[in-house]
């Protein structure tokens, strides 16, 4: 079960940190990921991370401004996210797969419910 949390509305320039947190599977054996779907458009990959850690991808949206890292003592994922900006606003999920390649093309073994992100302008 994956859950995520920390939405809520900002101004833009703000920031939020949303949280992932894992349970009823290997949490170190999954690479984790988020994704976003706003109104009206098809959800689109944000971040992905590595099970260890070690590897990062970003979409070129949000590069330099959000930040995937994850505690594999907690079992949680985090999207740091600063400077944003009204086009961010969207619903934001977290998922886990046990590939980390391709993980950016959508397919996920598991998905978390989404976490309201607006940003105000």
């Amino acid at each position: 079960q994956l859950q995520a949390s920390g939405g809520g509305l900002v101004q833009a320039g703000g920031s939020l940190r949303l949280s992932c947190t894992v349970s009823g599977l290997t949490f170190t054996n999954n690479a984790m990921a988020w994704f976003r779907r706003a109104p009206g458009k098809a959800r689109e990959f944000v971040a992905a991370i590595s099970s260890g850690g070690r590897s990062t991808n970003y979409a070129n949206s949000v590069r330099g401004r959000f930040t995937i890292f994850r505690d594999n003592v907690k079992n949680e994922a985090y999207l740091q996210m600063n400077s944003l900006k009204p086009e961010d606003t969207a619903v934001y999920y977290c998922a886990a797969r046990k590939i980390y390649a391709d993980f950016n093309r959508g397919a996920a073994d598991y998905w978390g419910k989404g976490t309201q992100v607006t940003v105000s302008s």
